[in-house]
């Protein structure tokens, strides 16, 4: 559901818009019930704050966005939704938008996107450019910071690959990036993979990979992650493994820690099988070279007799 706004982000950036991508905050809300603050962050958008309208929409699991709520003067509620549950607020200050949600239940589960229309550079034309997007969950389930996380590193050939990997946290919304030593944003030979979960657990894991030219093994790179409110950073360039407190409970109860080792070496091996893949695909590339080379030399020796 959160690739709605990647997906509308990566087309407006491609026809070179200057406007940014409304940011949204908290990443997810886990709570069972209760009042909710959703917020949208205009700081760095280019259009005129005070005078836009800003349009909230909900998106359900496997179904299209719905707008439910707008912001012109006032608060306006669509049609279908509970006008007194819903309520916005803008502040010209700082440039944010604010939507409160009464009483939830269950059924407001939920990706919740802010939205404003707005006049692109290079079309002329009107269009709607929506945030980053914000996953509630309504559930007895509580929130679960990640249990551990920590930086491997192996160098094959004239590349490091560094390897984040964050455990055992709750729920599965979690934002992973990597940043260079001027906390400038990594986005070339980054991988990162799907969240998972041991089918007799209920903690989720994930991981993504740097890969960086071996000249570069003295920079310090970060990884970094957000998950419900909680922001982290993991440098490179630090021998030692990082751990939050949990990791000490685990390692205090034999149970705890047959499990989290099972998980730690799932996770080495995953890693394992990501250079297995890339030599793999090398391989199956060469192949195709070979063979578009015996289907080619023929025609060209017939080219020569004719």
């Amino acid at each position: 559901m959160l690739l709605l706004a990647a997906l509308v982000a990566t087309a407006a950036w491609s026809c070179g818009f200057a406007q940014k991508i409304p940011m949204q905050s908290p990443l997810s809300v886990t709570k069972p019930k209760g009042t909710v603050h959703l917020i949208c962050h205009f700081k760095d958008v280019s259009a005129n704050f005070d005078s836009t309208v800003i349009h909230w929409y909900q998106q359900k699991e496997n179904k299209a966005p719905v707008r439910m709520v707008f912001f012109s003067v006032s608060t306006v509620v669509d049609d279908g939704f509970q006008a007194n549950r819903y309520r916005i607020q803008k502040d010209s200050s700082q440039k944010l938008c604010i939507l409160t949600i009464n009483d939830v239940t269950r059924d407001d589960t939920a990706t919740y996107y802010c939205a404003y229309w707005d006049t692109h550079r290079v079309w002329s034309a009107w269009i709607k450019y929506f945030g980053t997007g914000t996953k509630l969950i309504v559930s007895n389930k509580q929130y679960t910071a990640p249990a551990s996380s920590e930086i491997l590193q192996k160098q094959h050939g004239n590349l490091i690959t560094y390897v984040c990997l964050i455990e055992k946290f709750y729920p599965d919304v979690i934002r992973v990036t990597w940043t260079d030593g001027e906390s400038k944003e990594v986005t070339d030979n980054v991988v990162k993979g799907d969240t998972w979960k041991p089918a007799n657990e209920d903690k989720y894991s994930i991981s993504s990979w740097l890969t960086v030219p071996v000249e570069n093994k003295d920079k310090n790179y970060n990884c970094k992650y957000e998950h419900e409110n909680q922001l982290r950073s993991l440098p490179t360039q630090d021998s030692t493994k990082t751990a939050a407190p949990q990791e000490e409970d685990c390692s205090t109860n034999r149970g705890n820690s047959t499990v989290f080792n099972r998980d730690h070496l799932m996770h080495r091996t995953a890693y394992l099988v990501y250079i297995v893949l890339l030599l793999k695909s090398t391989m199956y590339y060469l192949i195709v070279l070979f063979f578009i080379y015996r289907m080619w030399a023929p025609t060209k020796h017939q080219g020569k007799t004719a």
